[in-house]
């Protein structure tokens, strides 16, 4: 009937409960939510979730950390032996009938070969002397020759090892440990070589001008270094036969 007046709707909620009678369902609509244990069960995960992710990053970037300051160091380590090495294989030195055994008020042999060893709060401390062709020439310098060569640990004021090497042409000043001669190592815990003659004898030191030696030089030169790399140390080994030696007198 278009006279009737239709009841005005208004919303309202109710219940899902159906009427056994009727088919009409009744349905209340509520407003979800959580309560104060689940938030705090959520959070509790949330945390264990972040944490566990944070100390995974921090795992990964230490690792990092340790894996760059150890290839570093193989790195310092690696050249240092190069460099060695490569000195130790363009040695030179006088053969007789030309080299004379050294009297006392005659000069020392200006191409000697010495090595001696002291040994310092049980850490072996040497140094290496010889003649080479192997000059680098630093400082704006062209000039090609033989030159002398020595390698020698620096100690600073901390305490820290450092090897060092001196390269000068003939003729050859008085050695000297200089600021000016370049780092090849930091951080070096010992340095230590070992000389094998001709014979196979071997020894921790060597002196071409003691009698000792028969005023010979060494066939075989073996370089132990060891480098520190926070709380451990690397250590690097290389054995070099030289093309040049001398035999030992008589």
């Amino acid at each position: 009937m278009n006279g009737l007046l239709k009841a005005p709707f208004f919303p309202h909620r109710v219940s899902s409960i159906q009427h056994p009678a009727s088919s009409i369902q009744y349905r209340r609509l509520s407003a979800a939510g959580f309560t104060l244990l689940e938030i705090l069960v959520a959070v509790f995960i949330l945390a264990v979730v972040v944490t566990t992710v944070l100390a995974s990053f921090n795992m990964v970037f230490s690792t990092t950390g340790e894996l760059e300051a150890s290839a570093a160091v193989f790195e310092a380590g690696k050249t240092c032996l190069n460099r060695i090495s490569r000195d130790l294989e363009n040695i030179f030195v006088l053969d007789r009938p030309i080299y004379k055994t050294p009297e006392r008020s005659s000069p020392a042999d200006p191409y000697r070969f010495q090595s001696p060893l002291e040994v310092s709060g049980g850490t072996k401390i040497a140094k290496l002397r010889f003649a080479s062709r192997a000059h680098v020439a630093l400082g704006g310098s062209r000039r090609d020759g033989i030159a002398e060569i020595v390698y020698y640990l620096q100690q600073d004021a901390a305490g820290s090892l450092s090897l060092k090497r001196a390269d000068n042409l003939y003729p050859y000043p008085r050695f000297e440990e200089r600021s000016a001669d370049p780092v090849l190592c930091e951080n070096v815990k010992s340095l230590a070589f070992e000389f094998v003659d001709a014979d196979g004898n071997a020894s921790e030191e060597w002196d071409s001008e003691a009698a000792k030696f028969g005023y010979a030089t060494p066939a075989v030169v073996a370089v132990r270094l060891e480098v520190g790399g926070g709380d451990g140390a690397y250590l690097f080994q290389t054995t070099v036969a030289l093309p040049m030696s001398r035999q030992k007198s008589g």
